[in-house]
Parts: C-alpha cells; sequence; structure tokens
C-alpha cells in the first residue's frame, strides 16, 4: 500500500508546489516593476524567504496530515474480515471501495443466515408452546399454574370444571381463584413463600349449588429457592368426592360389621330378659293396684316395649338376612310408603311431595320398603319444629356414570334445619342420634340395606338448608 501513499502525497505536493510557484511568479513580476523595484526590492525579498522558508515544511508535512484518515480507512480496509480480497486493484481507491462492497457483501449474507435461524428458532418454540399447550389440555387432572406473585399463568379445563371458573382466569390471584377452596389457597400461599412440597393433600370445595365435594390436590413448587420461596408453584386437582365416600363407606361398613358380631350376642340376651320383664309387668296390670300402681305399670310396660322395638331393630341390623330380589318398582314402592306414613305425615303437618323418573330396580321389596320408610319418618321428623311451610320432597331420576353403569337415583329433602357439619359422617353410626326421642338405629338400617343392594346412601345439606339424602342404586343392563 506504500506505493499508493506515494502517488496522493506526489500529486498534493505538486499542487501546493504549483501554488506556491505561482505566488512567487507574481512577487516576482511585482519586484521587477521599474516603479516598485528600488523602493519594495528589500520587502519583497523578505517576504520571498519567508514563503520559502514555510513552503518547504508545508510541503512536506500537509500532505501526511491530509491523507493521515485516509491511511487509517485503508489500514481498515487491509484487516477487515473479508474472504476474498480483490485483486488487480489500480490504486488504494479501488481496493478500498472493493473491500468494503465484499465486507458488506458478507453482512448481508451472514444477516439472511440469521434471519433463516431466527425464523427456525421461532418455528421450534412456537412449536414447543403448542406442544405444552396439548399436553396440559389431554391432563385428565385439573392443573393451575401460580407465578411467584401467586397469581394464574395456566387453568385448563378439567381445572376450570373442578373450581367452577367462569370467565377469564389466568392473572387472577390465588385468593379469589380458589375463594371456594379456602384450604387450597393457603396450601398455594405456602408453598409460594416456602417452596414446601404437598402431596397427596385432601381439601373440600363448595360449589355453586352448594355441595361440598373433596379434591386430591398436590402442590408443588417451581423452582424452589432456599430461604427465599419459590418462582411459582403448580397445583393438580383430582376430584375424590366419590372415592372418600366409598371408602368411608367400607370403612363404616367394616365398623358395624365388627359391632354386630360383638353386640348380636348380647341384644339376644337382653331381648330374653326383656321378654321376662314384660310379661311380669303384664302380670303386674292384673293385680289389684291403686290409680298410681296403674300409672306406675303402664309406664313400666311402655318403656319395656321401647327397649324391645330398639333391641328388636338392632338384632335385624347386626345379623342381617340374605336379599330376596325381584323387579320393585321404585314407583309404586313410594307411593305404598306414603300411603303408610300418610298419618305420620298428617300428624306433624309435613307435606309429601314425589316427582320424576321413578325406574324399577332389582332389589328385596321388604328390606327396601323399611330402608325407604325409616328415611321418610327421618325427614318428617326434621322438619317439625320448622316455622315455615313444612314439607318432605322426594326425586326420581337415572343417570349413567363416567363409566357407564346405570343407576337409579332417589332424593329425599326437607325443608328444616340441615345436619351440622361434625354430624354428617356420625349420623349412619348405629345409636348416633341428634333427636330427644330416638335410637340412632333407622339410618344405620337404611344404610346397610342401600349397601347390601350394591347401592351408596349420601347425607349432606342442601342449599336451601336443609337436609337431603341422596340413595343411588344399580339398574339392570
Amino acid at each position: 500500500m506504500s506505493r499508493y501513499e506515494n502517488r496522493v502525497q506526489l500529486a498534493l505536493a505538486l499542487v501546493i508546489g504549483l501554488l506556491l510557484l505561482a505566488n512567487l511568479f507574481t512577487l516576482t513580476l511585482v519586484a521587477l516593476t521599474p516603479q516598485t523595484r528600488a523602493a519594495r526590492a528589500p520587502v519583497l525579498l523578505t517576504v520571498f524567504v519567508i514563503t520559502l522558508i514555510v513552503s518547504v515544511p508545508c510541503v512536506v508535512l500537509l500532505p501526511r496530515w491530509l491523507l493521515r484518515p485516509y491511511r487509517q480507512l485503508l489500514g481498515e480496509a487491509e484487516r477487515a474480515p473479508v474472504a476474498a480480497r480483490p485483486e488487480g486493484a489500480r490504486d488504494e481507491t479501488e481496493f478500498v471501495l472493493e473491500t468494503f462492497q465484499a465486507v458488506v457483501a458478507q453482512l448481508r449474507a451472514q444477516q439472511r443466515e440469521l434471519e433463516i435461524l431466527s425464523a427456525r428458532a421461532s418455528a421450534r418454540a412456537a412449536s414447543a408452546e403448542q406442544f405444552s399447550e396439548r399436553i396440559i389440555a389431554s391432563v385428565p387432572s385439573g392443573l393451575v399454574a401460580f407465578d411467584a406473585q401467586g397469581r394464574a399463568t395456566v387453568v385448563n379445563t378439567p381445572a376450570r370444571a373442578l373450581l367452577e371458573v367462569d370467565g377469564e382466569a389466568e392473572g387472577q390471584p390465588v385468593e379469589r381463584l380458589l375463594r371456594a377452596t379456602p384450604e387450597l389457597a393457603e396450601l398455594v400461599a405456602h408453598c409460594l413463600q416456602t417452596g414446601e412440597l404437598y402431596r397427596r393433600e385432601e381439601v373440600t370445595t363448595t360449589g355453586m349449588d352448594g355441595r361440598v365435594r373433596r379434591l386430591g390436590t398436590t402442590v408443588a413448587p417451581i423452582d424452589p429457592r432456599p430461604g427465599a420461596g419459590a418462582r411459582g408453584a403448580l397445583c393438580l386437582l383430582t376430584d375424590i368426592t366419590e372415592v372418600a365416600q366409598l371408602r368411608e363407606a367400607l370403612a363404616l361398613k367394616r365398623n358395624l360389621e365388627s359391632l354386630g358380631e360383638m353386640s348380636a350376642g348380647l341384644a339376644h340376651e337382653f331381648k330374653n330378659s326383656l321378654a321376662t320383664l314384660q310379661g311380669y309387668t303384664q302380670l303386674l296390670q292384673k293385680l289389684e293396684l291403686d290409680e298410681r300402681g296403674q300409672t306406675a305399670a303402664a309406664a313400666l310396660l311402655q318403656e319395656v316395649r321401647s327397649l324391645t322395638e330398639l333391641v328388636t331393630g338392632f338384632l335385624n341390623f347386626a345379623r342381617p338376612q340374605p336379599l330376596t330380589l325381584s323387579d320393585v318398582s321404585l314407583a309404586e314402592l313410594l307411593a305404598d310408603c306414603a300411603t303408610e306414613l300418610q298419618s305420620f305425615f298428617a300428624a306433624r303437618h309435613v307435606a309429601l311431595d314425589t316427582n320424576g323418573d321413578l325406574p324399577r330396580v332389582r332389589a328385596d321389596e321388604r328390606m327396601l320398603r323399611q330402608a325407604l320408610l325409616n328415611l321418610l319418618r327421618n325427614a318428617a321428623e326434621a322438619v317439625e319444629e320448622a316455622p315455615s311451610e313444612r314439607r318432605v320432597s322426594v326425586r326420581g331420576a337415572d343417570t349413567v356414570d363416567a363409566s357407564g353403569h346405570a343407576w337409579a337415583v332417589i332424593e329425599i329433602e326437607d325443608n328444616g334445619a340441615g345436619i351440622a357439619p361434625a354430624d354428617l359422617q356420625r349420623i349412619f353410626i348405629p345409636f348416633f342420634t341428634t333427636k330427644s326421642k330416638g335410637h340412632g338405629v333407622g339410618l344405620a338400617l337404611a344404610h346397610r340395606v342401600i349397601a347390601e343392594h350394591g347401592g351408596t346412601l349420601t347425607a349432606t345439606n342442601a342449599p336451601t338448608g336443609g337436609a337431603l339424602f341422596t340413595i343411588r342404586l344399580p339398574l339392570q343392563d
């Protein structure tokens, strides 16, 4: 590149030299003029010498100063990372121009490659996001993800159904999204604060219809940091209401079987003793007693009969008889029960309504009748103290569950005060009762009869406030 620099310096030096020569020529002409030669000669000579002294360094330094940026540009062109350098350039200008054109072409090629790579990366990211969305949508359990601030970022369809979420769920805080499940909201908040993992927890949620359901949940932290909580939380939800009910029913059945085996013998001995006591009481009534004695004997006989009825009911519960199955019309059976209890309901001023579809089932008519009578009688007694209209409603329907099994459903609802939450899990235990008059055997016997038919009997509080008993009996395929 030195040859290119020398050419430019020589050209600039020639230009400056020509300018200086022209200046000197002008001075010489002025100096040789006769009118000014004698008077101006010393001054002109001095100017000539000074001009000559100044011109020589300028001729040497000015081109180097003028060419400094150009030399820097030329050096950058020489160091440019060009794959193929231009050959056969006539001078440095062409070399610089061709070099930077090559650099620009190379940068454009790299830009096109980057655009292709960026498009591929965007396509992969979009595909991965769609795949993740499909995975989340395909999860049969409810899935809810929260960020570090406790706001929902992902809520899949099963979770919306379990939590009964309408409208936009993403972005809602945990307290608002899980307002019907406060226990779960506490678990999520604690997980975000501490990073603790909760496995197979059970929580309860109250639906818009007032029904209480049980949910199995696992709350896992996302990227937990020691002492700093988690960056988010992942919550898995499963409806285990039926599983919990079956588990409780199985535990209750086992407990009742043990209780029955242990108490049946003792109850039989009590019944024998009560029969003897009843005979002596009846004999006592035949004696000549005063009015007080007759009253006492009548009260004693009444208590003996009550105890005998209690022991008989317990023996029927403790020693169940084998089922005698037949084709039973639930509509006709409920009509017979309503007729039998007509005077019982009328005495308590309670109205009985029956509606809905009541199909036919395979059942032991005598035992199923006894179970329905106990449930209807219990409902009428529950509304005795109701200040408003006293009513017991019976609704029938048939349904098919997720497994494809058909069921007959009977709902018996009253408008009484309902059942205390603490008593809901105990009302089917023998001898448990909240009534001043009662033995606590009727509901336990009804529960056992329905269970022996392969069905279920559950108790909840209706949205209107009264108690709601639901019977599910299997239908023939």
